[in-house]
Formats: C-alpha cells, structure tokens, sequence
C-alpha cells in the first residue's frame, strides 16, 4: 500500500490559468496540466533561486520528493515549449 502524500506548503499562484503558443485556439491544442506543487517548486528554485534544500525545507518536502517535483515540472515545461502544447495550471481542489 503507497503512503499518504504529505502535505505541501504553497504560496504562489500562477497569474493565468493557461500558457499557450500565440494565435493558435485552445481548441486545437494538446494540453498538459501542472500541478500547484510543481508550479511553486519552480517558483521558489527557478524564480527566487534558492537551493534545493532551502525550497524543500519552504514546501515541507524532503530534498528528494523537491528534486523530483521540480524535473517533472520543467519535463512538462520542456516538452509544452518543444511541442507547442498548452501548459494549464491545476487548481489546488482539483487534485483533492
């Protein structure tokens, strides 16, 4: 049986609920959903710069479960820039 998911602390939100390439529809494009968790996980490492134990330590995480938080999200980032999909931004009910 798989542990519970601990609880993360987040701050920041995103100021959109979307990031898409420019003129095409949302209609026509593949989406790919990042969590509230990985969205703050680059905040706080990419943004603000801090170490991975420091952001760890702010998301009350250890440093492994942050390290693979943050390679999921820049893969979704990654692959969004490479593909041309939508990157859309979880709400933090949907994932209860």
């Amino acid at each position: 049986m798989a542990r519970p998911k601990k609880c993360r602390r987040i701050c920041g939100r995103p100021a959109h609920n979307c990031f898409k390439p420019n003129g095409v529809p949302m209609s026509r494009l593949s989406q790919l959903e990042i969590l509230p968790e990985e969205f703050e996980a680059l905040r706080l490492a990419d943004q603000l710069k801090m170490s991975q134990l420091e952001a760890a330590t702010e998301m009350g995480v250890s440093r492994q479960t942050f390290g693979n938080i943050i390679s999921q999200a820049r893969f979704k980032i990654a692959t969004c820039l490479v593909e041309g999909k939508a990157l859309v931004f979880a709400d933090e009910e949907s994932e209860l």
